[in-house]
């Protein structure tokens, strides 16, 4: 399947959000939500395995790093070897903010990172730049 998400969803940009701690997970769904943004959500690492055999590539990929069965380095690893997701922009946001975990993560393939906590409007901003797009609306109320 060498389909976009865009061509099943329509205009709003697709992110996959990759992340095991259900508060984050919720605050950042609502976030990219109510910014024009379509989530799919994934908690763990096998998760995201299975989604890139059987779905098309989405706009973006946010990540975390600490995930049960593989780690976010694998996983970057595992899209860029991906053919239909290797251009997919990955997005890390991780607890992980020692200097050896940021040059990991980008040497690895990601695009950009982001150390947790983070700033909502810093993140929907890089998100934007990411995606080039003017189709995700960063709400500042």
């Amino acid at each position: 399947m060498n389909l976009h998400a865009r061509q099943v969803f329509g205009q709003h940009p697709v992110i996959v959000r990759v992340d095991d701690d259900e508060h984050v997970a919720y605050l950042l769904d609502y976030l990219l939500e109510r910014n024009g943004c379509i989530v799919i959500s994934a908690s763990d690492g096998q998760e995201l395995v299975d989604l890139l055999d059987r779905a098309p590539a989405p706009d973006l990929i946010l990540l975390d790093v600490m995930l049960p069965y593989y780690d976010g380095f694998e996983l970057i690893k595992r899209i860029r070897a991906n053919p239909v997701w290797k251009n997919t922009p990955i997005l890390v946001l991780s607890g992980c903010q020692n200097e050896k975990d940021v040059v990991r993560g980008l040497e690895a393939g990601a695009n950009d990172y982001i150390t947790k906590p983070f700033q909502p409007m810093e993140l929907l901003a890089r998100i934007k730049r990411l995606l080039g797009s003017a189709n995700v609306s960063v709400d500042t109320e």
